[in-house]
């Protein structure tokens, strides 16, 4: 099958496409080679052969960390790139197939969102573990093993040693690589994933069942929860975790090169906290409560001021659009935890900063002068960071482009997904489009695409050609699946009833795409618009 996937056609135009496609895509190798233009993309999917492949060095470049160090990037051609991903096609499902249920990172359908939720479960239900593992691995994409690697991966052992051998330019000097999977690299997060992969199954074999102490049985509450190379485990004791757990784990990662970071694993108990993904898990008299973590808060903080500073002269509509992004990216992270009071103290921090900006530019001006230029009064809220632009309402008023506030983003618990969920398997195709139709509703860019799909079929179910209200709910279905290629661009989606759902995957149903609405019936769901926003949970 890896030999079909990485030798078809198909499957070297997906190849290219990916890496035409991603957020990488201007960023060139030591070729300085970009695949910017259709006869370029065309021409290099015929190069993707693997007879006389040989891999160039990777361009080094280094990035700040929050710690004030650096982290080394390689940054392969794009050649490497285009081979990297091929071979992924096949090597993904076999990943996600074999890999810990209770790994959340680099794997898709996951996020950090559902690592916090599984750390909810473990430590809030009734007689649950107090003491938690805080694990970190030491350089982890730097040491891993190349030698077990090459043993252990399920792909072609030629392609994948002249990968990990490639070694990388720096300084125009040459530096071979004898250990780790180079960051930067596509293929990296699923190798380093692959490699870590395995170690809640020899917890659950050594711990999953209840220990002998003194001749009581006892639940050694064992929870094992990772995130990339960030991971944590939970112990009914501080001895239990110290003396029995760690040392299995630390034999688990030096049989793959690894070892545990020294300064950053410790045993702590969750009334004192601890912080894992931005996030700080504490218990709080018996109740456990997440909330952003102190040093994910100062960072931020730290960010915007820098952002505001470094605009000094710059206008205010320009400052507005440069700080609305980074707002709302933090904001949404942490919206599924207990935020709403950090918020308000992250506001109030913002607001001091664009006040100090404010009195910089006119130092000879008064404050009230100052309140009226920058910030406005619209509808019953006041001291709002806006300026005024040349678009009107309908009644007149002028209209504003204002700075978005973290309070404004609502708190939305997170529905965690199944461990046992695989996004390849097409027996879970249904419940990842459950999951898709969920999200899609969740934020205004995912309702609006809700709002175009409906309206391009005319507010109609093509399976049964009847309505779809609030009453009858809807699924979204995607035409070609996802386990066989499928995206969630529109063209793709469809809104279905959610008995006309199954049975397209019970019978296996074709479904075609509905000619979209044209003229007058394009504005007929203006007065819809809120049955739509409210209809999901007939779906669910």
């Amino acid at each position: 099958m890896q030999w079909l996937l990485t030798h078809s056609f198909f499957g070297k135009a997906l190849a290219v496409k990916r890496v035409t496609e991603n957020q990488g895509k201007k960023t060139p190798g030591i070729d300085n080679v970009t695949w910017s233009t259709p006869e370029v993309k065309y021409q290099a999917i015929k190069t993707l052969n693997r007879h006389g492949y040989q891999p160039r060095p990777l361009r080094r470049i280094y990035i700040p960390k929050s710690n004030g160090k650096k982290r080394a990037l390689g940054i392969p051609c794009m050649a490497d790139r285009a081979q990297q991903a091929l071979h992924l096609l096949a090597l993904e499902p076999i990943a996600e197939t074999k890999a810990d249920p209770h790994s959340y990172g680099f794997r898709t359908g996951r996020s950090t969102a559902d690592a916090i939720k599984h750390c909810f479960y473990a430590l809030s239900v009734k007689d649950a573990a107090q003491w938690v593992l805080e694990g970190d691995i030491q350089s982890c994409f730097d040491e891993i093993a190349h030698e077990w690697l090459i043993s252990h991966i399920p792909m072609d052992k030629g392609i994948l040693r002249k990968w990990l051998k490639a070694g990388y330019l720096e300084n125009r000097c040459y530096f071979p690589t004898e250990t780790g999977v180079p960051q930067g690299g596509i293929a990296s997060p699923v190798l380093a994933n692959l490699a870590l992969d395995g170690l809640q199954q020899q917890l659950e074999e050594a711990f999953g069942r209840p220990k002998q102490v003194k001749g009581k049985r006892l639940n050694v509450k064992v929870n094992y929860i990772r995130y990339a190379d960030d991971w944590l485990i939970t112990g009914y004791t501080q001895e239990f975790l110290e003396n029995e757990v760690k040392p299995l784990v630390a034999a688990f990662l030096q049989e793959r090169g690894l070892q545990l970071s020294p300064e950053k694993t410790r045993v702590t108990h969750i009334a004192e906290g601890f912080d894992f993904l931005g996030q700080n898990i504490r218990s709080y008299k018996g109740k456990v409560l997440i909330k952003p973590a102190k040093k994910n808060v100062q960072r931020f903080l730290t960010k915007v001021r820098a952002i505001i500073k470094d605009n000094k002269t710059a206008t205010q509509y320009f400052l507005i659009k440069k700080l609305n992004p980074v707002i709302k990216g933090w904001a949404d992270y942490h919206r599924h935890v207990v935020s709403k009071q950090t918020y308000r103290k992250v506001d109030q921090g913002i607001w001091k900063a664009l006040w100090q900006w404010c009195c910089r530019r006119h130092p000879n001006k008064g404050k009230s002068w100052i309140k009226a230029r920058y910030f406005q009064h619209i509808g019953t809220r006041d001291w709002i960071f806006a300026t005024a632009t040349d678009e009107r309402w309908p009644d007149g008023t002028c209209k504003y482009t204002t700075l978005r506030t973290a309070s404004d983003t609502p708190i939305r618990r997170h529905i965690k997904i199944r461990a046992e969920a695989n996004p390849f398997d097409p027996e879970w195709e249904s419940y990842f489009e459950t999951r898709c139709g969920f999200t899609m509703l969740s934020t205004l860019k995912g309702r609006k695409k809700l709002i175009r799909l409906w309206v391009d079929q005319r507010g109609l179910c093509p399976i049964c050609d009847q309505r779809i209200t609030q009453e009858s709910g809807w699924h979204v279905h995607h035409i070609l699946r996802r386990v066989d290629g499928g995206s969630n661009t529109p063209g793709n989606l469809i809104l279905v009833h959610p008995n006309c759902h199954s049975q397209i995957h019970h019978l296996g149903l074709n479904v075609t795409k509905p000619a979209p609405s044209r003229g007058l019936e394009r504005r007929e769901p203006c007065a819809s618009k809120g049955r739509l926003h409210g209809s999901w949970g007939a779906a669910m």
